[in-house]
């Protein structure tokens, strides 16, 4: 027998019985959408959480961190400068495998003014390579570039609120709306980087207010989102210039944050307390961040909690596809029980085809399609039902005000691999359900089935 011929039989045979078919199917419908929903619940989760950690930063990204000497492992040690990171530690991070740049991070405290405006400012100075790999998108102007000879700021978007009217001290948070003549791009800021004689100067009339300089914005973050990024309240520009606008400010005298010779004179090389080291991939992320850790740094990663929270999120996606399981599994027994009566009907027409010389394996096959078939219509069913029970989900979880287990984000996640698994699952179940039905029917005597009424 073709399986063409084999086919059409087993369609036949079941639009015979639409009622009994239907039934059946539906149980297989409840079962696959049950799986699919559940295990997109899982993976909903696991989406949400990797959205939450890139808008964080880079995942391919490891900050490395050190305190300076009063946290040094050594605290006899007359090294000011120990447990500081230094240029040669950069060097040292670059040389690892895997690693694509190092870029040390240089941050001060300045404070920045603008007609009646004053504000607290944190400038962060990287490699323009870093500034690129951090993934902000300018809403107006650009990154910093190679091409400015002079220091350059990228503001981000919520720099603003730092800022307050001075006469009054009415802060951005307060009272929004008087701030809106407040123009990073086009506006003149002014940046005092002294700010211990910025403060003394308020209160002592003998100290001498600070040099303000005016720095040109070049770009201003999008501020579209409402999602914490480690950018939104910084000020970003090109280490190299910031080192050379700082030596010009303070000449020889200390600069803030940077260690002194026990005479308090600075040294000629900076030093850093953050490092950002870039890996080729997320799959060396993990083995890099042991190796600077065993190196004698903290070395910290998006990855590592990632990690963590997709093992949890696997516990969960195996338990949510344990009870979506079970669903599909009284289905299978309904298919079974279908499968059965099928061949109890049948058995006088099963002896016919036994007593013309019909393959035994013939037989099997065209109950086992019939049993396949019924898994994969209510596997297609299933499918469809959950598109449309993830849609409802996505949008509570949308119009919640807190999200959905604290994160914002589709709830449900179903991806193309999904639908494909869910389809197969259902026809896999659907010819194991019937495959000792079968078995019954490819034993049956070819003379007892025929005297059978």
């Amino acid at each position: 027998m073709r399986f063409v011929d084999m086919l059409r039989m087993s369609a036949g045979n079941l639009w015979k019985r639409k009622i009994r078919t239907i039934l059946t199917i539906l149980g297989v419908v409840i079962g696959t959408a049950s799986i699919v929903v559940m295990i997109s619940i899982g993976l909903g989760l696991d989406k949400a959480t990797m959205e939450q950690m890139e808008s964080y930063g880079s995942m391919t990204a490891i900050d490395v961190y050190s305190y300076g000497n009063y946290y040094s492992s050594s605290s006899s040690s007359t090294d000011p400068t120990e447990g500081y990171l230094s240029d040669s530690t950069v060097e040292l991070f670059e040389g690892i495998d895997h690693v694509t740049y190092a870029s040390p991070i240089l941050e001060i405290s300045a404070i920045a003014q603008s007609g009646k405006y004053r504000g607290w400012l944190n400038i962060q100075g990287m490699s323009l390579e870093a500034l690129e790999a951090e993934g902000m998108e300018p809403e107006q102007g650009r990154l910093p570039s190679a091409d400015d000879t002079e220091l350059t700021l990228f503001y981000g978007n919520n720099v603003i609120s730092n800022f307050y009217i001075a006469k009054n001290y009415t802060y951005y948070w307060e009272d929004p709306s008087q701030f809106e003549d407040l123009d990073f791009m086009n506006g003149n800021i002014f940046i005092t980087f002294d700010t211990d004689a910025f403060y003394s100067s308020q209160w002592d009339s003998s100290v001498a207010k600070p040099k303000k300089y005016i720095v040109p914005a070049v770009g201003f973050e999008r501020a579209e989102s409402e999602e914490y990024q480690r950018w939104n309240y910084a000020a970003f520009c090109d280490i190299e210039q910031l080192i050379t606008k700082l030596k010009q400010v303070f000449k020889n005298k200390a600069i803030p944050g940077q260690p002194t010779t026990r005479a308090g004179k600075p040294y000629k090389d900076f030093y850093y307390n953050h490092v950002v080291v870039n890996v080729d991939s997320t799959d060396h992320v993990t083995e890099v961040q042991e190796q600077i850790q065993n190196l004698g740094y903290q070395a910290n990663s998006n990855m590592e909690w990632v990690e963590y929270a997709q093992k949890q999120y696997e516990m969960v996606q195996a338990v949510l596809g344990g009870i979506g399981a079970v669903s599909l599994f009284v289905a299978a027994i309904g298919i079974a029980n279908t499968m059965m009566m099928s061949i109890y009907e049948r058995t006088k027409e099963i002896g016919v085809m036994k007593v013309l010389g019909c393959n035994m394996h013939n037989i099997q096959g065209m109950f086992l399609l019939e049993a396949a078939f019924i898994g994969f219509i209510g596997g297609i069913f299933g499918v469809g039902i959950s598109y449309g029970a993830s849609a409802v989900l996505n949008k509570l979880a949308m119009n919640s005000e807190s999200g959905f287990m604290g994160m914002r984000g589709e709830m449900s996640y179903i991806p193309p691999w999904l639908i494909l698994l869910g389809i197969g699952f259902a026809v896999v179940v659907g010819t194991i359900a019937g495959f000792f039905p079968s078995l019954r029917a490819m034993r049956l005597s070819p003379l007892a089935a025929i005297r059978n009424e």
